[in-house]
């Protein structure tokens, strides 16, 4: 099994490591770099066996695999520190949004790099992710980063030139639809149910209706259609949804999103 070193210890890598070790990677194959000495000692304390160590220098020696989940203003300076201990063939893969692969090419000269964007659902293993090879990465990094990534979720492959877009819309996805969560509890309470009532309902409404969706190969317009008897009452709610441009308003989000994300990557 590959030795993998994680550079950042937060959410998103805290979230990557659970799903490592869940997957089957052996606990002595892993070396985590976080700066912060207390959660240096959380994730000592939540992952036995596992070495946390404060340098990523220190992390990626040895290391098959290199997963750069830093803030994106300190990649570069995170790599560079790293770079002398980086073997000639180390992968790197960056989830850090918005910083290009020429960025992590530039700072990790010849090495193959992908790039990905996972969301935030990677916190319970089902993330949504997206990545993207560099000059120097082959069908075989791609094969590796899949496997990796994909211990806390889907993975697909696109282009850089999409990612984006997968930003505005995956990326940034789980917040539309936690925005929906909460319009339908103030809803249900407008409409007269308790609070937690409303609550309850709307969780499981949200997880229920999404794994039918996941479960099938319908697409959501039939699951919607089947849902829609006419002249019912889903009609009429649906009616009053697109009269307040409910679906425009949902593509004029990810289009803002994505444009937002170009910006960041070119700043």
């Amino acid at each position: 099994m590959s030795a993998l070193a994680l550079l950042g210890g937060g959410k998103m890598g805290e979230a990557l490591l659970g799903g490592l070790l869940d997957a089957g990677y052996e606990p002595d194959t892993i070396a985590v770099a976080e700066v912060d000495g207390d959660r240096r000692r959380e994730l000592e304390e939540r992952f036995k066996g596992v070495r946390v160590v404060p340098s990523a220098a220190w992390a990626v020696a040895d290391a098959d695999v290199v997963v750069v989940a830093v803030k994106p203003q300190v990649v570069t300076s995170v790599l560079e520190q790293a770079a002398a201990s980086l073997a000639a063939d180390t992968l790197i893969i960056s989830i850090a949004a918005g910083v290009t692969i020429a960025t992590v090419e530039a700072a990790a000269p010849g090495r193959p790099v992908v790039r990905a964007m996972p969301n935030t659902p990677a916190l319970v293993r089902r993330a949504a992710t997206a990545i993207a090879a560099g000059r120097h990465a082959d069908a075989s990094h791609l094969e590796t980063a899949e496997r990796v990534l994909g211990a806390v979720g889907v993975v697909v492959q696109v282009p850089e030139a999409h990612l984006d877009a997968v930003t505005g819309l995956s990326g940034s996805g789980p917040a539309y639809v936690f925005l929906l969560a909460e319009a339908l509890i103030e809803a249900g309470v407008l409409a007269g149910l308790p609070r937690s009532t409303a609550d309850t309902l709307v969780r499981q409404t949200l997880l229920g209706s999404a794994e039918l969706l996941a479960a099938g190969d319908d697409p959501p317009e039939t699951l919607r259609a089947a849902v829609t008897s006419p002249g019912g009452t889903t009609a009429a709610g649906l009616h009053a949804l697109e009269q307040r441009g409910v679906r425009a308003a949902v593509l004029d989000a990810v289009r803002a999103a994505t444009e937002r994300s170009r910006e960041l990557g070119d700043e």
